[in-house]
């Protein structure tokens, strides 16, 4: 039996002329199960498609006509062929493998294929059947439509002549078959290879030679030391470096040593890198300029091998050279036969995963660049923005403090040899295991780390947002962004006086209740938000006053010092909406911050917490600090005209002494007129100076170094207590804690009697600020307002039966997936900003949160 590999995706031409036996061949391999039928594509079957016919016969035909059906065939096949490289382009971008049965003599067509598979970075192998023409002659004359002897002495010359050049062709794998009568079988090979996440993987980021730290990562990830050496994990888990193991540090020859041992059994990865690539050729001989460290690690080398003889020497050479040369430019981490994850060293296209060329192994070694700096230090372009699948992209090679999220792609290059850290990235967990750098083992002149430090607050590459991305959030789900809402945003923000350093948080939506009370009177009603949260198991609950004004993000500095550490601007901080715009011109925010911030100092507050600053949710009033606008626009104008013509319509009725009904439905809109008005009155009064602002805070969003996003929502309360005690300008909010069901009552005769006052209403949250069922986010809160406010949110005559009735059908699913959304986003923000990541890391979020509300959504939910 003879066996022959050929790759599971590519292009494979079968080469012979008509008769040799290349359908026959295919045919018997798809019925043994070696290809699969949708893998040939044949071009007797593209010009059925296109003509209804495999072919057209000129035998027994005289000149004339033989040279009109001739012409036919042609235009046939052009068609036909044009249809076929259609699909073989597809099938090479979507990683499959074509067998191409056609004869396949002419070097043009052949150049043309293998042309297309170069393009699409995938091997091109040829099957050539090498068949005597006697036998081709037999094989004719017994077909159904026979070709004609001197259709195949034409294609056979023609064979007979290209035939010596095939081996120029440049193919990756040439098979000359020149008998058919034994048994031929296949054996399929993926070219880039995939690996079945098994018990679990640890992939490492860039380890260059710090041999320490990796044995305490793994240590620290449980792998242990056994008899022979090797470290194993007692749950079955493997470990897999993303390359770069050596060169800069100081132990590269035991790295190396290392994982060469692991991998040959079979208890580690190693991908392919710049430094490996560069040692690879320098083990071969070839001409290479040693330097950033592989100077180093070729000293090492050679100073072990001449502790060998010269055949020892030649045989350790070559077992590294098999071992550097053998490891692939990228992994593909499968989970239940699902790609997940793609491993690779310096990043790789989207449309490069799956595929092997030398210029995707090129891309995955280095990166992309464009320029470089006046020492000839390459500029990284940031190709992970151009990252649109849903598979995780996990890579190194650009140093950076921090593992990075961006775009479903995974920095864990945290520097080790530059004194930061080794970073382990765990899957199926997602989780982040790290040890610290012993040392600084590279005194370089440039430290990429402190680089990266450095330039944190450079402003963000928008141009990388505005054509959509994807949100990667540490413990929620990923959000996308469509490039229609992103661009308004950015219009708008840069026309904005805020300081866009300081967005660094904004407020996601809030639903109302789901479903709409059951009650004949109301529209929402607070027993529907308690059976909500009741039915996911959750039964502590918090319900806090809602004031009605308006959402503002206060951010407070301890000093201009430290706000220029954190956002590259000296000042006291920022007041803005939820908008991202400055809430209030620049003198009187300025005169709030300073009042503010020397209240907190007099207090010692900065020190109390060990903060250098205070970010804020609240609430500011009187609402018509921003809404005066639409209060003179709208809201007043249309209580005037309302009570206005409804008196008018009152007197004209009693002067009628029409029926007492008429008279009684118009006084019950008059009635509804004149509680509008009241309505949004009451929380508009005149603001003379800062004495006369309220602002109210219920969110103490985030310290120096820590997010408050994991303190129950009575922590939040009693801290606001603490901050209303400290600066006059602080409200605190009335609330009241639920234990179960039977505070219910009690709670809705609050919410009832606060309501029928005027005021907006209340919200109820769990008492944690997070909560989940069954793997689902559960909404962080519910509003529910009273039906006097909701007056002025849908007309105050919606209480009408008709009106009701109709508002009951609404659909609040949208406004609650943008509010979970928006809540993971302004979660990643803040984590963000307190690791003091760069800006542009911060602004992705902002920006996402400004582009979802955007989508269209009814603004009156």
């Amino acid at each position: 039996m003879k066996r022959i590999t050929l790759p599971n995706a590519g292009v494979v031409l079968l080469i012979g002329p008509s008769g040799s036996g290349k359908t026959t061949l295919l045919q018997k391999w798809v019925n043994s199960g070696q290809i699969k039928e949708s893998e040939v594509l044949s071009s007797d079957k593209y010009r059925k498609i296109v003509a209804d016919e495999e072919y057209t016969s000129v035998e027994n035909k005289n000149s004339e006509k033989a040279q009109i059906l001739f012409e036919q065939y042609q235009r046939i096949s052009k068609e036909a062929f044009e249809l076929l490289e259609l699909t073989i382009q597809a099938r090479c971008r979507l990683n499959k493998c074509s067998f191409i049965d056609a004869t396949n003599i002419n070097s043009d067509d052949r150049k043309k294929l293998i042309s297309l598979a170069h393009r699409h970075h995938l091997p091109v192998s040829a099957i050539v059947l090498d068949v005597d023409l006697d036998t081709l002659l037999v094989r004719d004359n017994e077909r159904a439509m026979p070709r004609g002897s001197k259709r195949i002495k034409q294609q056979m010359k023609r064979f007979q002549y290209d035939k010596r050049y095939l081996k120029t062709e440049g193919y990756h794998q040439l098979h000359i078959i020149k008998e058919l009568n034994h048994s031929l079988e296949i054996e399929r090979m993926d070219e880039v290879p995939s690996i079945d996440v098994g018990a679990g993987i640890d992939i490492i980021g860039d380890i260059h030679g710090c041999f320490t730290e990796l044995l305490q990562l793994l240590e620290k990830l449980g792998y242990e030391e056994n008899e022979q050496g090797l470290y194993t994990h007692p749950l079955g888990r493997k470990f897999l470096s993303l390359g770069d193991i050596m060169s800069r540090g100081p132990r590269s020859l035991e790295t190396l040593l290392f994982f060469k041992n692991h991998v040959n059994h079979n208890l580690a990865y190693m991908i392919d890198s710049n430094h490996g690539w560069k040692i690879y050729r320098w083990l071969k001989g070839n001409q290479v300029t040693l330097r950033h460290g592989d100077e180093l690690t070729a000293k090492e080398i050679n100073q072990w091998l001449a502790t060998y003889s010269k055949e020892e020497q030649k045989r350790l050479k070559d077992e590294f050279i098999q071992f550097l040369g053998n490891a692939p430019a990228h992994y593909i981490i499968e989970d239940d036969g699902v790609p997940m994850l793609v491993c690779t060293h310096a990043g790789i296209k989207d449309e490069y995963i799956g595929k092997s060329s030398q210029q995707i192994s090129d891309y995955c070694r280095y990166g992309e660049s464009s320029s470089s700096t006046e020492d000839g230090r390459p500029i990284r372009d940031e190709w992970y923005h151009h990252h649109s699948g849903h598979m995780t992209i996990v890579w190194g090679h650009d140093p950076r403090p921090y593992p990075t999220n961006i775009n479903a792609t995974i920095n864990i290059d945290q520097g080790v040899v530059f004194g930061g850290k080794l970073t382990a990235y765990r899957y199926p967990e997602k989780s982040f295991i790290s040890v610290d750098a012993l040392k600084n083992y590279n005194g370089v002149e440039h430290n990429p780390i402190i680089e990266w430090k450095n330039k944190r607050l450079q402003p963000p590459n928008i141009q990388a947002l505005i054509e959509g991305y994807r949100v990667q959030i540490e413990g929620f789900d990923d959000v996308s962004v469509k490039s229609k809402y992103i661009k308004p945003v950015i219009g708008s923000l840069s026309t904005s006086d805020t300081h866009f350093n300081q967005l660094v948080y904004l407020p996601p939506t809030m639903s109302p209740v789901p479903i709409p009370s059951q009650l004949p009177d109301y529209l929402e009603h607070p027993l529907e938000a308690f059976q909500y949260y009741r039915d996911h198991g959750v039964n502590q609950l918090i319900v806090e006053k809602k004031h009605m004004g308006s959402r503002g993000i206060l951010l407070i500095f301890k000093n201009e010092e430290e706000a220029f550490n954190y956002t590259g601007i000296s000042n006291l901080g920022a007041i803005y909406s939820r908008s991202g715009k400055r809430f209030f011109k620049k003198d009187i925010e300025e005169q709030i911050l300073t009042g503010i911030q020397s209240s907190l100092k007099r207090t010692d507050y900065f020190d109390k917490y060990e903060t250098d600053f205070v970010l804020l949710d609240c609430e500011i009033m009187p609402w018509n600090l921003k809404a005066q606008d639409l209060i003179n626009k709208q809201y007043n104008l249309v209580a005037e005209s309302a009570i206005l013509d409804r008196m008018i319509l009152d007197k004209e009725l009693n002067e009628a002494l029409v029926e007492n009904h008429w008279l009684k439905e118009n006084q019950e809109k008059l009635e509804r007129a004149e509680s509008f008005q009241k309505v949004y009155e009451k929380y508009c009064w005149e603001v003379s100076d800062i004495d006369r602002i309220v602002i109210a805070p219920f969110h103490i969003l985030a310290h120096s170094g820590r997010v408050y996003h994991e303190q129950s929502h009575i922590w939040h309360m009693d801290h606001v207590e603490e901050l209303s005690e400290i600066c006059s300008i602080f409200r605190r909010t009335d609330y009241l804690l639920i234990e179960g069901e039977s505070n219910w009552e009690r709670v809705i005769g609050w919410w009832q009697e606060m309501t029928e006052e005027g005021h907006e209403g209340m919200v109820v949250k769990p008492n944690q600020f997070t909560i989940w069922d069954k793997g689902k986010l559960l909404q962080p809160a519910l509003k529910v307002r009273g039906r006097k406010y909701l007056q002025i949110i849908y007309g105050m005559d919606y209480l009408e039966e008709k009106n009701l009735e109709r508002l009951k059908k609404r659909n609040t699913n949208r406004k609650q997936k943008l509010a979970l959304q928006e809540f993971s986003l302004g979660i990643e923000a803040l984590n963000r900003f307190v690791k003091q990541e760069e800006l542009g890391r911060i602004h992705e979020c902002i920006v996402a949160i400004l582009a979802l509300e955007g989508d269209e959504v009814d603004p009156r939910l």
